[in-house]
């Protein structure tokens, strides 16, 4: 078995039922994912629109391909055909835009509302406050080619194991908010990405569904 199944193999044996791994793919070379894909693994998360483009090509069709990146809105397109799961959806800008491409497509393309909880400033997102007043306001109900599927964030990277799930606590009380004042009656609101290689066990115990793991199973990264 190689290092990467191997390695595959302990994360997902950490994982109870209910919680899925997104294989964190990004800056990594196509064989060691097809020795993920190869020892079961069918989720990929990427972050660079043409890097994720040159991988769905040669990558077998029943890949699940997620999008974890910050996304600008004239990449939407590029991804709009395939893409499985877009993360880290912080503005109504480019959520309209999703709707336009996926429309265009004939599909809807899932997604997530991005939180920005940590205290790093380079990380993007929305206050709980303004993921709050987007809701609130109304036009996300009109765009029928989005589904809003849920919400994402990032813990803050330190080793302070209380601060993390703190801000992961947090993530997952305004997801319990949410859930009760708007997406009460809808199932498909149940997704909750939080969780790396260093913090996926507390995001397990704060009640992740998704977890972003990629040093844990590929090794370091290769820019």
């Amino acid at each position: 078995m190689s290092n990467v199944a191997q390695n595959l193999k302990k994360v997902l044996a950490d994982l109870p039922e209910g919680v899925r791994l997104v294989a964190v793919s990004k800056y990594h070379p196509l064989e060691v994912l097809r020795e993920a894909y190869d020892a079961g693994q069918r989720i990929f998360g990427e972050s660079h629109v043409q890097e994720l483009r040159q991988k769905a090509e040669l990558m077998p069709k029943d890949v699940e391909w997620h999008f974890i990146g910050h996304l600008q809105s004239n990449k939407v397109k590029y991804l709009a055909p395939f893409i499985s799961l877009i993360h880290a959806v912080d503005t109504m800008k480019l959520l309209r835009e999703i709707n336009r491409q996926a429309e265009r497509c004939e599909r809807v393309i899932d997604v997530l509302l991005e939180l920005h909880i940590a205290e790093e400033e380079t990380k993007y997102g929305l206050t709980p406050d303004a993921c709050r007043e987007l809701l609130a306001d109304g036009e996300w109900r009109d765009l029928h080619h989005v589904r809003i599927r849920g919400l994402m964030m990032m813990a803050t990277y330190t080793d302070d194991q209380e601060q993390i799930r703190c801000e992961m606590k947090q993530a997952q009380d305004l997801f319990d908010e949410l859930k009760q004042d708007y997406f009460a009656d809808d199932d498909s609101f149940s997704e909750r990405s939080w969780g790396m290689s260093h913090d996926y066990p507390i995001a397990i115990e704060t009640g992740a569904t998704l977890v972003r793991v990629g040093t844990s199973i590929f090794g370091e990264r290769e820019y």
